[in-house]
């Protein structure tokens, strides 16, 4: 199959068309991929920010129709189009059975399955951050497909597998913002812009939006934020501060993994307020925290995993709110390129051009 290697850290996908991928196990699909989201976690590790074996096919972001099936498998059938997330959810372990199921203990993303479903040559290729979607077919768990109606566009929905399950889930699940709140999110691309649309949709009644690139400030307002700051012009946490009566946002999200931004999160946030860590930080990255001041001050920083969802409830939720005219979907899909441009949807990624980029694998 055509498929997308990154062969080396910090160098350039290349396209290939002779990657061979395994048939469906049990418990197993093999997906045909329609449609598959460019985001940030994968260029943490093409920049080797998070770690990854090499060769890999990148990609999780993914929506597409199931080719087969495996042994033991009823949920879905060859034909249905579906939803992948990048975490499988059991439904049984530790953490599900307590309704948390992102830190289900049946799987973990960031280490592959060893040997790998996938080969080049007689020699294994790894499929990155839990899935491998830059390719035209992956082969997951059935536990990581989510059954979408027939007419559901894919080039569209993809999104929801990561970005928009993070961002709004982190609103509504990881922090259970109420109306009327104020909330600070930093980082507008299409995790923020998602944690921008759970605010609205919760009754937020003041967003504000934080971004260096005016682009992004621009387009958030369309999404539903009241105010932008351009982190340039000055001091973030003051002029939060003088946008909330000195008080402090009640919620604030960093949705790039930055720990300096977590830091002004949790200095914007107000006495008793929650800081949501979204954004996926390299390994090598911490926060401090002021024990005495924090404490006295009964803030809360608390960490979200692809927004707290069970993508078996959180993905039609997210359509219906979609169909409904809540949720905008098109808009956040900004570009679309074909899999062989898929190093100049990384370069707009650095320069911080649109929210998200959709590969067209169809």
């Amino acid at each position: 199959m055509r498929a997308a290697l990154l062969e080396a850290p910090n160098t350039d996908l290349v396209v290939v068309d002779d990657v061979e991928i395994d048939k469906p196990q049990a418990r197993q699909l093999l997906v045909r991929v329609s449609h598959c989201g460019v985001c940030h976690s994968d260029l943490h590790v093409i920049d080797g920010g998070l770690p990854g074996m090499t060769p890999t096919v990148l990609g999780h972001e993914a929506a597409g129709v199931v080719e087969a099936v495996g042994d033991a498998v009823s949920e879905v059938a060859p034909g249905d189009t579906v939803i992948m997330s990048l975490k499988p959810v059991c439904g049984r372990c530790y953490f599900c059975v307590r309704g948390q199921p992102t830190l289900c203990a049946t799987s973990n993303t960031l280490m592959p399955t060893i040997p790998p479903p996938l080969s080049r040559a007689g020699e294994p290729v790894y499929p990155g951050i839990g899935m491998g979607a830059f390719a035209e077919y992956v082969l997951v768990s059935v536990d990581a497909a989510v059954k979408v109606p027939d007419d559901t566009p894919t080039d569209i929905a993809c999104v929801i597998g990561c970005a928009v399950q993070t961002g709004v889930g982190a609103v509504l699940n990881t922090a259970g913002v109420e109306e009327g709140a104020t909330v600070l999110v930093q980082g507008l691309g299409g995790v923020g812009i998602s944690i921008i649309q759970g605010a609205r949709i919760a009754g937020a009644s003041q967003i504000i939006a934080v971004d260096p690139f005016a682009e992004r400030r621009t387009l958030s307002t369309g999404f539903g934020a009241t105010t932008t700051l351009d982190p340039a012009d000055g001091d973030v946490v003051a002029a939060v501060m003088d946008l909330t009566g000195g008080i402090g946002a009640d919620y604030t999200f960093d949705a790039v993994g930055n720990p300096a931004l977590i830091q002004v999160g949790i200095n914007a946030s107000r006495p008793g307020g929650t800081t949501v860590c979204v954004g996926v930080p390299k390994m090598t990255d911490e926060i401090t925290i002021p024990a005495l001041f924090f404490a006295m001050g009964e803030k809360k920083v608390t960490g979200c995993f692809l927004g707290s969802s069970n993508p078996s409830r959180e993905f039609n939720r997210l359509l219906d709110l979609w169909r409904a005219g809540h949720l905008d979907l098109a808009g956040m899909v900004t570009a679309r390129r074909p899999l062989e441009e898929i190093n100049e949807a990384f370069a707009d990624m650095k320069a911080g051009r649109g929210i998200r980029t959709v590969l067209d694998l169809s």
